[in-house]
């Protein structure tokens, strides 16, 4: 049989294993090839809830989906054309996502009764009982053929098992033509400090896994994808957890002020905190805190004394934080809160993806508490997010909530690394100058943003009161209700002012028609690509997407005028519908929901807009 090498667009590719299998690394190593060999892609790492689950249950499965294309991929794809299972639970859980002419690579070593029925199977032949026999099986003694490679490696058994994802990505580079290069070097610099004696053996094993897929008669074909045709420019590959630092770093940098950011560790959020440890260099101050109200708490005394001041959490740890944002709020000092979402209530599926933090972002504090809500939009999309949440924050002198989503933050795809000079400066409205009556007055407003003068604590003369009880503008503890009233009144004219700072909202699409699609934070992949679809197909339908939840842009009303229905997809019961609804009445707003701890698949956005249609 002579074999071929196929063109194709894009693929998609499922690697899952037990936790201790490295599939995270070994997915992520294919999508960081990928990228330096030039395709654009995007990644979706999907971890087990539990922290240690039984080994071989499907509990414990860990998975990593990667899809990259020859043109602009914007999702990771919503079925793969290989799926490597290295267990039979791997394959239990993943059968699912497999397309109708899918490749199924297994471990054969793993596939014995007792895996088998650990998994949850009921006969011996899983592929006729998931129905996936009709794929094209490769049946393989990964384990066996990895001890082989590595018998004489000097290493112990443990150690060379530990070797067998590497064997798979070598045949996973054989078909789809991915060059091993990357991963030589890759090697090279992990392990040529502390670990030299591991570079050899596992060169090796990925030499040896790729020879034996192409020696396979089985794996008649190979693919190619190739490099897409981006914008000129600099490219890594980036998660949205480190693009989310590296904004907050830069809006560091803009604004001439230190970074601190005081966390608690809570998955998925963790990465961000970890990401700005390493950059001391930069200015950058990290606090592991005892608890969430640490965390923020030092960030507030930080943001006092003149910091750019973050802390980082997930919904949980936002619920803990309430009390001490209202402090923020009332004090009106700058303040960043990145809330990374995991699905809940509660501890939830704590690895889990969804947006259902939107109402408590929105509502969740006592009083009349507002704050602006700044969505990011895809893992990239987190650098400027992170950005211009840092910037309203402190031009604004307000605290910001960010909202991320383990989805973002744990998804990668390729970033053009900007240069700083196109970004904005950031200006904190500092106090300089005494009053010609020399008396400080702390919350005196500009008559046009209603933003009040940061004092740094230590300048002679510009001694402040702040805290958690009502003050008047001088600064004086106030009960008088007038007084309150106005107080409410101006923090609250003060947030809807950043709408004349932040962009108008954009269509993608006719401007006016039958039916606009709306989305927010890490939804928007998924709908773009559903919308384009049925536009290809001629289906006239028209997408916006809301980077910013509060205040909305200002010609929300006029872009909602122009259609007839508003059909609003998020990854909750309809939390942002429903604040639209209370926002703008008159509008028809339609909800598609999803609350399963899993992104949008691009083929049910497709169906509920032709729904809808």
């Amino acid at each position: 049989m002579q074999h071929k090498v196929i063109d194709l667009n894009d693929v998609v590719i499922r690697f899952a294993g037990d936790s201790g299998d490295g599939m995270q690394l070994t997915g992520s190593l294919f999508a960081d090839m990928s990228a330096i060999y030039g395709n654009s892609l995007a990644t979706f790492p999907d971890y087990p809830a539990e922290i240690r689950a039984p080994h071989g249950t499907v509990s414990g499965v860990s998975g990593f989906q990667v899809h990259i294309g020859s043109e602009h991929v914007s999702t990771p794809g919503d079925l793969c054309d290989l799926l490597v299972a290295m267990n039979p639970a791997a394959l239990y859980s993943n059968a699912k996502w497999c397309k109708r002419n899918a490749m199924i690579l297994v471990d054969s070593d793993a596939f014995d009764e007792a895996g088998l029925r650990r998994a949850g199977f009921k006969t011996d032949n899983p592929f006729v009982e998931l129905g996936v026999e009709d794929r094209t099986l490769v049946v393989a003694p990964i384990t066996t053929l990895t001890e082989e490679s590595l018998k004489d490696s000097g290493m112990d058994t443990k150690a060379i098992r530990k070797c067998k994802n590497m064997f798979t990505l070598g045949m996973a580079c054989y078909i789809y033509d991915r060059p091993l290069d990357y991963l030589y070097e890759y090697l090279e610099r992990k392990f040529s400090k502390k670990h030299p004696e591991v570079i050899e053996p596992n060169k090796k094993v990925l030499r040896d896994g790729f020879n034996y897929a192409a020696n396979l008669q089985m794996i008649a074909d190979t693919y190619h994808v190739a490099p897409a045709k981006p914008k000129k420019g600099k490219y890594r590959n980036i998660s949205g957890n480190q693009a989310t630092a590296w904004g907050l770093l830069a809006a560091s940098e803009k604004s001439g002020l230190p970074l601190f950011c005081g966390s608690y560790p809570i998955t998925p959020a963790t990465g961000i905190l970890e990401e700005l440890a390493i950059h001391k260099s930069l200015g950058a101050k990290t606090l592991q805190a005892e608890d969430e109200i640490a965390g923020i708490c030092t960030a507030i005394g930080a943001s006092y004394a003149g910091n750019l001041a973050v802390t980082t959490t997930s919904g949980p740890g936002l619920s803990l934080k309430s009390e001490a944002l209202g402090l923020a709020v009332m004090a009106e000092l700058p303040l960043v809160v990145v809330d990374v979402q995991r699905a809940g209530p509660s501890t939830g599926m704590p690895t889990k993806t969804e947006q259902t933090d939107l109402d408590q972002a929105l509502y969740g504090r006592n009083g009349e508490c507002p704050i602006p809500i700044v969505a990011a939009h895809s893992p990239s999309n987190c650098f400027d997010a992170a950005f211009n949440a840092a910037k309203i924050a402190m031009e604004h002198m307000t605290p910001v909530l960010l909202l991320s989503e383990g989805f973002l933050g744990n998804g990668s795809e390729p970033w053009l690394i900007p240069s700083m000079k196109d970004y904005p400066a950031i200006n904190p409205p500092f106090a300089t100058n005494l009053p010609e009556d020399g008396k400080f007055k702390p919350f005196a407003r500009d008559p046009e943003t209603l933003v009040r003068k940061w004092a740094i604590p230590g300048q002679k003369g510009f001694e402040h009161r702040v805290g958690g009880l009502e003050k008047n503008h001088d600064g004086v503890l106030s009960t008088d209700p007038a007084n309150h009233a106005l107080m409410v009144a101006e923090r609250e004219a003060k947030v809807q002012k950043i709408a004349d700072f932040i962009p108008t909202l954009e269509v993608d699409g006719p401007a006016k028609g039958k039916l606009l699609v709306v989305g927010w934070g890490g939804t928007y992949g998924h709908i773009l690509s559903a919308v384009h679809e049925l536009r290809e197909a001629g289906t006239d339908v028209s997408f916006a997407h809301f980077d910013y939840i509060c205040p909305v842009p200002r010609n929300t009303a006029e872009v909602f005028g122009n259609f007839e229905k508003i059909l609003v997809c998020e990854l909750n019961s309809g939390q942002f519908a429903n604040y639209l609804r209370g926002l703008y009445p008159d509008s028809d707003f339609r909800k598609f929901n999803k609350v399963q701890g899993q992104p949008f698949l691009v083929s049910e956005l497709v169906e509920a807009i032709k729904e809808e249609l």
